[in-house]
């Protein structure tokens, strides 16, 4: 199904970025636009969404208060020039807070976290259906964004400017490094174990001298990474 999505902004342009960065994303859909908090108030009345992104400093009724004064708001995720307002936007239960202007690979972190909930909450509503999707991410591969389930990777590999996301199935190269890939997983469940490798934890086959073997490949463990990582895999200090 798709996640209805609402813009409240009193910028255009912002508008505009939001709409075109969900264009990249085929389960999300823009399901309206206003241009202030009452205008959003009144589209709420009649429509149901999914998420709203909300800018905050707008004519008549701040994001905020506006926020405030919904009995049962959907997921939401500020829009805002303005960074100190953060601690109290998350005090709201705000999904995520986006300071403009931001780019597309910060969006795609937002999207999964919207997908995130998204799940949780039909989890809940379905009370543990097996039917659910599985936990993943979307990662921009030759101009499209490619969803990758979390369970399919093997481990990934930097290859300077790019990193390779190797799964079962298939290796995709993707333009990052290791520490902006590090941000997008679960840490508990994928560890770096050199400057050139990531690794699926509950992937390792075995552990051969100072290298791990994950799907009959072995990928070394960095010196200054040997001492953590046997730990965490052998229960060793």
């Amino acid at each position: 199904m798709k996640i209805n999505c609402l813009i409240i902004d009193d910028e255009p342009l912002a508008i505009n970025v939001i709409k075109n960065f969900l264009v990249n994303f085929k389960n999300f859909e823009v399901a309206g636009t206003c241009k202030d908090a009452v205008e959003g108030f009144n589209f709420l009345s009649n429509h149901e969404v999914d998420v709203i992104f909300l800018d905050i400093n707008m004519p008549t009724i701040s994001g905020l208060d506006f926020l405030r004064s919904l009995q049962n708001p959907p997921a939401v995720v500020i829009t805002t020039a303005y960074r100190e307002y953060a601690v109290e936007s998350f005090e709201l239960d705000v999904i995520d807070y986006l300071v403009k202007p931001f780019s597309l690979q910060r969006f795609m972190k937002t999207i999964n976290r919207i997908e995130q909930r998204h799940a949780e909450k039909e989890s809940n509503e379905s009370n543990g259906s097996e039917d659910n999707e599985k936990a993943h991410v979307f990662f921009k591969i030759d101009k499209k964004m490619i969803k990758v389930y979390l369970d399919d990777i093997l481990y990934i590999e930097s290859l300077k400017d790019y990193v390779r996301i190797k799964t079962y199935d298939e290796s995709l190269i993707n333009h990052n490094n290791l520490v902006g890939i590090t941000e997008l997983l679960p840490a508990n469940d994928f560890v770096r174990i050199h400057r050139s490798y990531i690794i699926a934890i509950n992937k390792v086959k075995a552990i051969d001298g100072n290298q791990v073997e994950i799907a009959d490949k072995l990928l070394p463990i960095g010196r200054n990474y040997q001492k953590d990582i046997k730990n965490l895999l052998l229960g060793t200090e």
